[in-house]
């Protein structure tokens, strides 16, 4: 078997142990207190999320159980009949496709959040970066390879895609993919020095000190990066509605400001 098989049965088996879990302890926790919402959030969104639970705890409600994983990962899961309250996605396909299956309730969505695509580098590296058309970045890899989430199904992987296909820098380095299971994923793999480049989002290089931006992607290079939030047709939770309201309010906001967020 290939390295690459390797790493994908290795994603596959890591999304079904976690997938196992959630279902556990999300059925534990509504059988616990049968109040606190079940949060399915993307990985981006994990210390932004946290920080805004912690707000809501002190307001006197029940801690939300928080899940961070790939969006497609946990559309899938909610496609499986997962027990929870509200998707938290990283980009509007994968809320579509579960709209589509009549798996959310339609008059909660709202989109909240807008990022940006970024090349990161390791702390140490100094180099200035133009992403433009014709940009060396093959040649700027040296032997290594770019860490991206999974360009296949993954927000972050199917944004950095487009942004490299559209700025004519896909065939220099789709052969030397270091692909992740979620963009947190793919920057611990430049964290740790196994690639010396990778594509995250401007929010996930904000929440590590060992890396750096390099360069950020134009705009118009990829779709935009937006994030919707939507309660889940299968929701039991008396207090799912309040908490997608709060994390609407200007307090909310507040808080993904902080994180390096834009508010939609």
């Amino acid at each position: 078997m290939t390295g690459r098989k390797l790493m994908i049965w290795a994603a596959v088996l890591a999304v079904m142990l976690a997938s196992a879990l959630f279902w556990n302890n999300g059925r534990n926790r509504h059988n616990a207190d049968g109040y606190a919402p079940v949060v399915l959030a993307a990985s981006s969104l994990q210390q932004a999320l946290e920080a805004a639970a912690d707000q809501w705890v002190q307001q006197g409600h029940p801690r939300p159980v928080l899940s961070f994983a790939a969006s497609s990962a946990l559309a899938r899961q909610i496609e499986t009949g997962a027990p929870a309250d509200l998707f938290f996605s990283a980009d509007e396909d994968w809320m579509d496709k579960i709209a589509a299956k009549q798996l959310i309730v339609p008059e909660t969505r709202a989109t909240l959040l807008r990022n940006h695509l970024v090349l990161i580098g390791a702390k140490g590296d100094a180099r200035s970066i133009t992403l433009s058309k014709g940009a060396p970045l093959g040649t700027l890899l040296g032997s290594g390879r770019l860490a991206v989430a999974d360009t296949a199904t993954v927000p972050a992987g199917k944004y950095a895609k487009a942004a490299l296909q559209s700025l004519g820098l896909w065939q220099d380095v789709a052969a030397r993919l270091a692909p992740a299971e979620n963009v947190r994923a793919a920057l611990a793999l430049v964290e740790r020095g196994q690639a010396p480049l990778g594509i995250v989002y401007a929010t996930d290089a904000k929440a590590s000190d060992k890396v750096r931006v390099l360069a950020t992607f134009p705009d118009a290079s990829h779709p935009p990066i937006r994030y919707p939030i939507a309660r889940l047709a299968a929701s039991h939770s008396p207090d799912a509605e309040a908490f997608r309201h709060y994390l609407m309010s200007d307090a909310a906001r507040q808080i993904f400001t902080r994180y390096g967020f834009e508010a939609n």
